[in-house]
């Protein structure tokens, strides 16, 4: 029986290997298909972010109507062309929150968006960046439709290629959020993946983007698929065009669940470019 279960216990191993291999496989197969640089920003001249490429959200969520703090209870003020929140220095996207008096808000960082500059549907979204740091910070590489061709969120859709909260430093999350899945229901589809690294260096977050599927990589690992499951838009809107969003939040429903550390800002998300391929 004692040689029975390793035989078994090797074999076993032997498939989980395969499956793995073969999904990964399957993957970059699947990624191979977006092959034409389409867009980029290398971020190689110092100065504000490039106008012709990203917009700002501005403000504190008030202005929208969609509720202070940006529907999230988030506490900082975004600010536009502002260097101190948003600059591109030595190469790299800054994009920095400060613990500063604004407008009545505590803290100032930035939100920029590609919308009406940067529009796809479909493609592989690669972007390489370095995480902040501490409890407080969240973080965030995601989608949004650009002309909400199914209704207000999340009926259009939501696409989170990365979040970071700080207090969670060895987590990376990937998640969609649709009419049927999304987290206001606690239905929300996403995985993770675990790093101790991830605010000391470098990881390129990816998205390929396909018309039944996404798979979402770190460093070409697998970190989550969601497949189209042919019930209609209320689980799949993904049938449209959308744009990018770059930002670092202070507190929230989530980054802030665990409290802010007020001693640890500013803090910083760095990019080192942004590459879309269709």
């Amino acid at each position: 029986m004692k040689k029975f279960n390793v035989i078994w216990g090797a074999c076993m191993l032997g498939i989980i290997i395969i499956a793995t291999l073969a999904f990964r496989y399957s993957s970059f197969q699947e990624k191979q298909t977006f092959n034409k640089l389409v867009w980029q920003d290398e971020f190689d001249q110092d100065g504000l972010p490039d106008s012709n490429k990203w917009s700002y959200d501005y403000g504190s969520g008030c202005e929208r109507g969609s509720g202070c703090g940006w529907g999230n209870n988030e506490l900082q003020f975004y600010t536009k062309e502002r260097l101190e929140n948003a600059r591109v220095e030595d190469g790299k996207l800054i994009i920095q929150a400060h613990k500063e008096d604004w407008k009545r808000w505590k803290y100032t960082s930035a939100r920029l968006v590609s919308k009406h500059k940067g529009d796809w549907q479909y493609g592989r979204v690669e972007v390489r960046a370095k995480l902040p740091k501490g409890k407080g910070t969240w973080a965030a590489i995601w989608m949004l439709p650009s002309e909400n061709q199914h209704g207000g969120w999340p009926r259009s859709g939501e696409i989170d290629i990365m979040e970071f909260v700080g207090y969670e430093a060895d987590s990376v999350y990937s998640t969609v959020h649709t009419e049927a899945f999304n987290h206001l229901k606690g239905t929300q589809r996403g995985g993770q993946l675990f790093d101790e690294s991830y605010s000391e260096a470098f990881h390129t977050y990816a998205l390929d983007w396909h018309e039944n599927k996404m798979i979402f990589t770190i460093d070409e690992k697998p970190c989550f698929v969601f497949e189209n499951t042919k019930n209609g838009v209320s689980e799949w809107p993904f049938n449209q065009p959308f744009h990018l969003l770059l930002n670092l939040a202070v507190g929230g429903n989530w980054g802030g669940s665990q409290g802010v550390d007020p001693d640890i800002w500013p803090q910083q998300m760095e990019i080192d470019y942004v590459r879309v391929y269709q």
